[in-house]
């Protein structure tokens, strides 16, 4: 299989607002499925107030439901190349967390 050569290039991209969806919305749960191609991105709000119920029932032995509900926030459907480049994103951003989060540790220590 022939190897591609592929140029990286940058540009500027802005990005108009449509309804309300420059306004952030809140997700504290996750799930990624992949069918035919695309990956679906499930975001979701779970209350933090079962999440804690469920974490204390976990940690005494109790018996866990077999459902928690929540609500779906949004759901982003990407080619797969695109989510490659998102995970790409994501572990830059993340390595970047990283050295923030050992530096201000260093500082502490001082």
């Amino acid at each position: 299989m022939a190897e591609r050569n592929e140029k990286v290039v940058a540009l500027n991209v802005k990005l108009a607002p449509v309804n309300q969806s420059d306004q952030p919305v809140s997700a504290n749960y996750t799930t990624v499925g992949a069918a035919q191609g695309i990956a679906y991105l499930d975001f979701g709000f779970l209350e933090p107030a079962a999440l804690g119920a469920v974490a204390r029932g976990a940690r005494e032995g109790k018996t866990l439901p077999e459902t928690l509900n929540g609500k779906l926030v949004v759901r982003v459907a990407l080619p797969l190349d695109v989510l490659l480049r998102l995970q790409q994103q994501l572990q830059q951003v993340a390595e970047g967390l990283r050295g923030q989060v050992r530096r201000s540790q260093g500082k502490m220590k001082s």
